[in-house]
This record gives structure tokens, C-alpha cells and sequence, in this order.
């Protein structure tokens, strides 16, 4: 009975030791793909920005705030269109002032068709009475608020309202001292009429030099930034509005330094924008560029592009996608990036013959980001072992699976 378990104990021993032996001179499984015969396109993907070929800043050219903005983004203008308006202290009393003239004259002239009467001159010297009283304390205050001026403890401004009043209450003084004595002649009825022209005119061309004081655009074009709102205190040369025009744009293609030997004038570019998507805009590369500069981490050499932009679709300043088609290959044997390998210094893949591999030295020519052109050493339909931990060499017995196996 003994005999017969060790027996037994023997045999299992031994097929154990040969299943261990069998596994563990299993050819390894590896994953293979085929070489294949296309078109192959090296496409150079990067980012840009767009920027319209003609355009000019507008800015203000004195210190001020703005009374009104009278266009916004995208406003279709025509050369000398206002833009803006800005406080004029100054220029709105003097059409305060003579907007007040007119309505005196006015007044004066309506007395005038009257006929006028002894109690309109005693109205008259009653006006004439009580505005110099009134000329009298504003002269008070106003030499008062310029003591106050120069110890700081009053603003400018302050003493300019006031000095304005004083012209004011003056120029109605004296438009009423006029008045006396023009009772009543053919004569001071034409007189009349003259004065109520001169003072309309007065108005007019108050009204005139303040829309001369408003920024207007120096050409014709799309405003495609304006970020100032009425109130806004601006300086000399601060950006009030950026016009140019839109129908054309010149793309700023950023180059990453080591890609820049696969771009050349004249190759196609197609610029898309993730805003509208599935809308393109064709050009080619027009100039390379003439310095590197940094561009956050990078370094980059700026590739001029220029695009038509039907519609105005395209914003300047917006942020787009860029493929440069570089070169392409048509017909090329081609092979996953992956398969290609590196031995004492030489490029090759591992073939599949049979159920070994062997050592290829191969040469490559142009390459996307996924694929890569052989041009000598394979041919369509040749079989290559993908990218794998396992140590291969010429006469490895392989398993060979599909490349999509796996995964």
C-alpha cells in the first residue's frame, strides 16, 4: 500500500514539474500592428491670437470725465463719428450763459412789440436793483471761497461757478439797462431783432464747440473694444476705444521654438475658435518670424497668417486653434509611433516572421501625432510588435496578438 502512494506522489511530482516547466518556457504574448499604406499629413497644432490688419486707438487727449458713450463693441462707425463726449466745465457755461441771453432778449423784444410803458421802466430799475444786490453778495462769496482757495480749504471749481454767476447776473445787469429808453422805435425793434440773433448765434456756437470737444473715430471701421462707461475719469492718452477694420484679420500663430523648422511660407493653416464651433477660417503662413520671445513658459517665434473674415464673425483679440499643414506624404508606409525602437544607437521596429520576431533597421520621414512615415525597410502589410516591457531580440518566439488586444 505504501508502494502504491508513493506511486501516486511520484507521478503528480512529475507533472507538476512539467507544467511548471511548460509555463515557463511559454512564448510571450505581444501586441502587433500592421504597416500600412496612406496619405500621410504632418499637421502642426498650436494656439494664436487674432488682430485686425488695420486699426487705430482712439485717446483722450485732456484730463476729464465722460458725459456720454455713443457706441458699444462691435458698432459699425464712419470716419469723424463721435465715440464719446466729455465735461466741459467751461464750454457748458458758456452755452448756460447764452441760452440765458436769449431768453433776456427774448423778453426784451416781447416788451418791445408792447410798446412799452413807464411801468416797465419802473420794473426794469426794480430788476436792475435786486440783481445788483445779488452781484454784490456773489462778489462777497466769491472772494471769500478764493481766500478759502488758497489755503486749500476750497476747490478750483468752486470759485469757477462763482465766477461764472457773477458774469451772468453782470450780462443780465447790462441787458437790462439796455432796455431802458427802447420805448419804442421802428429802430429799436430792428435792434432787437439783431440782438435775438446774435444771441441764437452765441448758442449755436456754444453747442458747436462743445461737439468739437467729443472724440470722434479717425476712420471707418468696427469698435472692438470700448470698455469705459459715462462718469470715468480718463488722462491724456487713455484708451477709449480701439476701431479697425475687421473683414481681413492677421493671425498671430505662436511657434513653439523646436517646431519652427516645419513651417515655411505659403503652407495652408486653418484657424478655428472654440466659440463658434465647427467654423473655420482658411490662410497660409505669410512670414516667419524675426525674433523668439517668451510666451509664459515657452518660447516662441510669432508666424504671421492673415484670413478673411466674412460676416465679422471673428473678434479681434479673440483666442484661437491653429493647424499648419506642414508637408505631406502620399502613399507612405506608415506605423504607430510606439512600434519604432532604438538599438546601439539605430532606429528600427521588431518584425514578426512567423512565430519570432527579428531586428528591422528602418529610416523615417514626416510624422503626425500618432503615426509615422517609413521610407525604407517595410512595406505595407508587414507585421510590427508594439512598444512592451518584455525583452525582445532577433529569434524571440512570440504569441502574437491583435493591437487592439487588451485593451
Amino acid at each position: 500500500m505504501k508502494m502504491i502512494l508513493a506511486l501516486v506522489a511520484l507521478v503528480v511530482l512529475t507533472a507538476l514539474g512539467w507544467l511548471a516547466f511548460s509555463l515557463g518556457n511559454a512564448a510571450p504574448e505581444v501586441r502587433f500592428t500592421t504597416a500600412k499604406s496612406e496619405d500621410l499629413v504632418d499637421t502642426l497644432n498650436t494656439n494664436g491670437k487674432v488682430e485686425p490688419l488695420s486699426w487705430i486707438a482712439l485717446r483722450a487727449d485732456r484730463n476729464g470725465r465722460l458725459a456720454e458713450v455713443r457706441v458699444e463693441k462691435g458698432s459699425l462707425v464712419t470716419a469723424g463719428k463721435v465715440i464719446a463726449t466729455m465735461e466741459n466745465l467751461e464750454l457748458q457755461r458758456s452755452l448756460q450763459a447764452a441760452e440765458a441771453r436769449v431768453i433776456q432778449v427774448q423778453g426784451e423784444a416781447q416788451n418791445l412789440q408792447q410798446g412799452g410803458s413807464s411801468a416797465a421802466r419802473a420794473e426794469i430799475d426794480a430788476a436792475i436793483a435786486r440783481l445788483r444786490v445779488e452781484r454784490s453778495n456773489a462778489q462777497m462769496e466769491l472772494e471769500s471761497t478764493e481766500r478759502l482757495i488758497s489755503k486749500k480749504a476750497a476747490t478750483p471749481q468752486e470759485g469757477t461757478i462763482l465766477r461764472g454767476r457773477l458774469n451772468l447776473i453782470n450780462e443780465q445787469i447790462r441787458g437790462l439797462e439796455d432796455r431802458k429808453g427802447s420805448f419804442v422805435s421802428p429802430g429799436d425793434r430792428t435792434a432787437a431783432d439783431g440782438r435775438l440773433k446774435e444771441a441764437q448765434a452765441a448758442v449755436a456756437i456754444a453747442r458747436e464747440k462743445m461737439e468739437q470737444s467729443s472724440l470722434r473715430s479717425p476712420m471707418g471701421g468696427v469698435v472692438y473694444q470700448i470698455d469705459l462707461r459715462p462718469g470715468a475719469i480718463v488722462n491724456p492718452g487713455d484708451l477709449i476705444a480701439n476701431i479697425g477694420k475687421v473683414d481681413s484679420l492677421q493671425v498671430n500663430v505662436y511657434v513653439d521654438e523646436p517646431e519652427l523648422g516645419r513651417v515655411a511660407i505659403g503652407q495652408p493653416v486653418t484657424v478655428t475658435w472654440d466659440a463658434r464651433p465647427g467654423k473655420e477660417w482658411k490662410g497660409e503662413v505669410e512670414k516667419m518670424p524675426v525674433q523668439i520671445v517668451p510666451l509664459g513658459s515657452r518660447q516662441v517665434g510669432e508666424v504671421l497668417v492673415t484670413i478673411a473674415n466674412p460676416g465679422n464673425d471673428l473678434p479681434p483679440g479673440a483666442n484661437v486653434n491653429i493647424a499648419i499643414r506642414s508637408r505631406t506624404a502620399p502613399q507612405a508606409i506608415t506605423i504607430p509611433k510606439e512600434a519604432l525602437r532604438r538599438e546601439n544607437g539605430v532606429t528600427g521596429v521588431f518584425l514578426l516572421e512567423k512565430d519570432k520576431v527579428v531586428w528591422r533597421p528602418v529610416e523615417t520621414g514626416i510624422s503626425n501625432v500618432t503615426r509615422t512615415q517609413v521610407t525604407r525597410g517595410l512595406q505595407a502589410g508587414d507585421r510590427i510588435a508594439l512598444a512592451t516591457d518584455l525583452p525582445l531580440r532577433t529569434g524571440s518566439p512570440v504569441k502574437a496578438l491583435d493591437e487592439d488586444a487588451g485593451l
